[in-house]
């Protein structure tokens, strides 16, 4: 478990009017970043640290650290500075005009999301409050609080690839067994729980409210991944991708999702009792075991996954149980269940669906992934054949 990022003095941005970056000649900050601090109250930038760059060159995250005892009482803010590139790179060549489109459209969700979901803050799921939205021609700012700065600083160093390795002592052993470390079972629950959370407080969101945010959540919904389809080469689930969809669609007690709920979108606090979530640019309405499934696919290894299918799916229904009786006390948890729960499969089917026309190598394309998927076809195929007779 380690703190969001190292410090990192990041090159100056080019742009036409928002990151102009003739610097402070005193502290090398660039002009864009000292305006964030100034608008906030928080007088001087100190450390600008680089996280990440965001996916296919589309600019950076980045942190700002901020001096001490300043008047706006932030240590540090993030700062989602999206810079629409010349040209798209994309790991696996998907550079089209509609994959373009794609995600210019989720930083405009997830501008809207930081706009109108965070300004109240909510103890059982956590999400950072949006503190300055900026929009130009083909760039924006998302500024958020720093949820390191606020009572998460830690991150999950979970390596799906790497063979279990501990220390043998007596108060490992039962780490061994499981193949987890305590933390790493710790980090799980604490997603399950706010994924749990998260879903039942936005059980029939208000669609008005919600309109701004994609229609159907997560990144590989299958209107926006037509590309992707028509490169998956497995005939007998392209052939079902619009049943499993429309099952989908219609799962009873539609909530929003996250859209990309993997175990890298979650901070924790210091002791791994609660997490916290970032990255909303696919936060949609939509099955709630969307969510669950592709967490699971990245805080699981794939030869765990049979195993420990169970452990997860009950870790999240015994949350949503307190949740609903929270959020949504005139529900039935055990209909709640009872509707979701054979969704899990059918939502993983759909996610497998976009891997395999996405990148047919994928490890997330494994033993797991391959009976589960077959389970659901060859319940549609057996559903479809009794309705012919």
């Amino acid at each position: 478990m380690v703190l969001m990022s190292q410090s990192i003095v990041p090159k100056p941005k080019s742009s036409k009017q928002l990151s102009q970056t003739e610097a402070d000649s005193s502290q090398s900050v660039p002009v864009l970043y000292q305006k964030i601090a100034n608008s906030l109250g928080c007088n001087e930038v100190v450390d600008i640290q680089v996280i990440q760059r965001l996916w296919g060159g589309y600019g950076e995250l980045v942190r700002l650290v901020f001096v001490k005892n300043n008047s706006a009482s932030m240590n540090s803010v993030i700062v989602k500075h999206v810079v629409l590139p010349d040209k798209a790179e994309h790991p696996k060549g998907w550079n089209t005009k509609l994959s373009h489109q794609r995600k210019v459209h989720s930083y405009q969700v997830e501008t809207k999301w930081y706009q109108s979901f965070t300004q109240q803050w909510d103890e059982r799921c956590p999400i950072p409050t949006g503190l300055h939205c900026e929009l130009e021609e083909n760039e924006w700012l998302i500024v958020m609080q720093d949820l390191a700065d606020i009572g998460f600083p830690l991150t999950s160093q979970f390596d799906v690839f790497a063979a279990f390795d501990v220390v043998e002592t007596e108060d490992t052993q039962s780490e061994r067994a499981s193949g987890y470390t305590l933390e790493e079972h710790k980090q799980r629950d604490a997603c399950l729980k706010w994924l749990a959370n998260f879903h039942a407080k936005h059980i029939n969101v208000d669609q008005e409210q919600s309109a701004s945010l994609w229609q159907v959540g997560t990144y590989w919904h299958l209107d926006t991944r037509p590309d992707e389809l028509n490169t998956l080469t497995d005939l007998p689930l392209k052939n079902q991708a619009k049943h499993i969809d429309h099952l989908l669609k219609k799962c009873p007690y539609p909530t929003l999702v996250h859209g990309d709920a993997k175990l890298a979108n979650f901070c924790f606090d210091s002791e791994i009792q609660n997490a916290a979530a970032v990255d909303f640019q696919y936060v949609g309405h939509g099955c709630a075991m969307k969510d669950v499934a592709l967490f699971m696919s990245s805080a699981v290894r794939p030869q765990d996954s049979a195993e420990l299918e169970s452990q997860v799916l009950d870790i999240y229904f015994r949350h949503l149980k307190e949740a609903l009786a929270y959020y949504q006390p005139q529900l039935s948890f055990y209909e709640v269940e009872s509707a979701w729960r054979p969704m899990f499969y059918v939502a993983w089917a759909d996610f497998q669906r976009f891997v395999k026309g996405w990148s047919p190598e994928h490890w997330k394309i494994n033993p797991y992934t391959e009976q589960l998927t077959l389970r659901v076809l060859t319940q549609l195929d057996e559903q479809e054949s009794v309705n012919v007779r």
